[in-house]
C-alpha cells in the first residue's frame, strides 16, 4: 500500500465519521505497519495535502514514529516516543477543536495507549538513571487529554467527551502504579466515582479500573472499599482470562481475609494461589509457628506480588484466632493475661514477655478484634459477653 493510497483510506472513513476505522490506521498493532512503502522520515509535505488539520499532524506524527521503529535496527525508541508525544499533543487539538462531538475518541484511545507502551519501552532502552522520568512525563501528555475530556460539560450525554474519561484514567492509573506515585491516583479515583457516566464505560475498562482502585483501597488500608473494588473485577472478569483472574486473585484474597474471610482451596487451587491456603490454615488455627513458617517459605511470592507487608497484618488475626481458643477452653469472662503468654509460648513466640502479651491484647481490643479491656490492677483481660471475638470488623 503506497502512502497515497494509505492517506485515501484514511480519508474515506474520517468523513464517515467512523472513529474506530481512523483509530485502526493510527495503532501501532495494526498490519500498515509492517508495509515498507510507508515507511518516511518527513512526510509532513505529502501528507498536510490531502488530510485537513489537525488530522495530517496525527497521521504525519504516527509515520514518523512507524519509521524510528521499523528503519532502525535496534528500534529507536527515544525518537519514536518524541513523534509519539507530537501526535498526542495533536489529539489534544483534534479534541478542542471538534466540540459536541465523540466519535474520534477511539483515536485518542490508541495514541494514547500507544505513547504509554512506548514510554516504558524508552524508559528500557536508555536506561535512565532517573527511574519512572519519561513515564511521569506521558502522564503528564495523557493528563492533556484527560482535563479536555472532563471538561466537555455542555455536550449532550450521548455526544460528550466525558465517556471517554475512564480509558485515560486506566492508562494513568497503569503509569503511576509503575513509577510508584500512588499518591496522584486519589483524584483520578475520585473523578471517575462521581461521575455520572461510571456505570455507563464500557464493562471491561471498569473492570481494570475497580482492579487498580481496588488495590489503591488496599495500601490505603481501606480494606472494606478494596473488598468492593477487587471483589467487582473477579466476578466480572470472564472465566477464560484465567491470567487476569489470578492476578485479581492475587489481592483479593488477603483483602478478605484481613476482613475475616478465609479462601476456600479449591479456588485458590483453580487459580494456582496456593500460597494462601498454608497461610489461612495457620490464620484458622491460631498457630502462630505455622503462621511465620508459611510467611518464610512463600516470601518472594508475596513480596514480588506486592501484598508482604498485608500479610504481615494477618498476624493479628493468628493471634486473634488463638486468644478465642484460650476463651473457650476456660470459659470465663475475665481471663489472666498469663493464660494469653502461656498460649503464645505454646504457639511458638517463646521468648514473648508478659508487656508483650499486653501490647498484642491492647491492639486486638483497638482494632476491634477483642471487645474488652485490660484491668491491669489484677492483670486480666475483661471480655464482652456477647460477641467478644467479632469475625469481621465494621470501621
Amino acid at each position: 500500500m503506497y502512502l497515497h493510497d494509505y492517506l485515501n483510506k484514511i480519508m474515506r472513513v474520517w468523513n464517515a465519521y467512523e472513529g474506530q476505522a481512523v483509530a485502526r490506521f493510527l495503532a501501532l498493532q495494526d498490519f500498515h505497519v509492517n508495509d515498507p512503502n510507508l515507511y518516511k522520515d518527513n512526510p509532513d509535505a505529502a501528507v498536510s495535502r490531502q488530510l485537513p488539520s489537525p488530522l495530517d499532524e496525527i497521521v504525519s506524527a504516527h509515520l514518523k514514529v512507524v519509521y524510528q521503529l521499523m528503519r532502525s535496527d535496534p528500534p529507536n525508541y527515544t525518537e519514536a516516543y518524541r513523534h509519539q508525544t507530537s501526535c498526542i499533543q495533536a489529539v489534544v487539538k483534534l479534541l478542542q477543536q471538534m466540540k459536541e462531538e465523540n466519535w474520534i475518541l477511539p483515536i485518542m484511545y490508541v495514541v494514547s495507549i500507544d505513547l504509554r507502551l512506548l514510554a516504558a519501552k524508552c524508559e528500557q532502552q536508555t536506561k535512565s538513571s532517573k527511574c519512572g522520568e519519561i513515564l511521569e512525563k506521558a502522564a503528564e501528555s495523557l493528563m492533556s487529554c484527560f482535563r479536555v475530556c472532563a471538561g466537555d460539560t455542555r455536550s449532550s450525554d450521548e455526544d460528550t467527551k466525558r465517556l471517554g474519561m475512564l480509558n485515560l484514567v486506566n492508562q494513568l492509573l497503569k503509569v503511576y502504579f509503575r513509577i510508584n506515585k500512588l499518591h496522584l491516583c486519589k483524584p483520578l479515583i475520585r473523578a471517575i466515582d462521581s461521575s455520572n457516566f461510571k456505570d455507563s464505560f464500557s464493562l471491561a475498562q471498569r473492570i481494570t479500573y475497580k482492579y487498580f482502585a481496588g488495590r489503591k483501597a488496599m495500601y490505603d488500608s481501606d480494606f472494606k472499599n478494596a473488598e468492593e473494588y477487587l471483589s467487582f473485577a473477579f466476578n466480572n472478569c470472564p472465566r477464560r482470562f484465567t491470567k487476569n483472574k489470578r492476578l485479581i486473585l492475587i489481592y483479593l484474597t488477603p483483602v478478605k481475609m484481613l476482613l475475616g474471610y478465609m479462601p476456600r482451596k479449591e479456588v485458590l487451587e483453580r487459580y494456582n494461589v496456593l500460597q494462601f491456603h498454608d497461610l489461612a490454615s495457620a490464620v484458622k488455627e491460631g498457630n502462630v509457628r505455622r503462621f511465620d513458617e508459611a510467611i518464610r517459605r512463600h516470601e518472594m511470592f508475596f513480596i514480588n506480588a506486592g501484598v508482604y507487608l498485608l500479610v504481615e497484618k494477618m498476624k493479628i488475626l493468628t493471634y486473634r484466632n488463638l486468644f478465642k481458643k484460650v476463651h473457650q477452653l476456660l470459659q470465663t469472662h475475665q481471663i489472666d493475661l498469663n493464660a494469653f503468654q502461656t498460649a503464645l509460648q505454646f504457639s511458638g513466640v517463646e521468648d514473648v514477655s508478659i508487656d508483650e502479651t499486653h501490647c498484642i491484647v491492647a491492639n486486638l481490643i483497638y482494632e476491634g478484634r477483642i471487645k474488652g479491656y485490660i484491668s491491669y490492677q489484677h492483670n486480666k483481660l475483661v471480655i464482652s459477653k456477647q460477641n467478644a471475638f467479632p469475625n469481621v470488623v465494621t470501621t
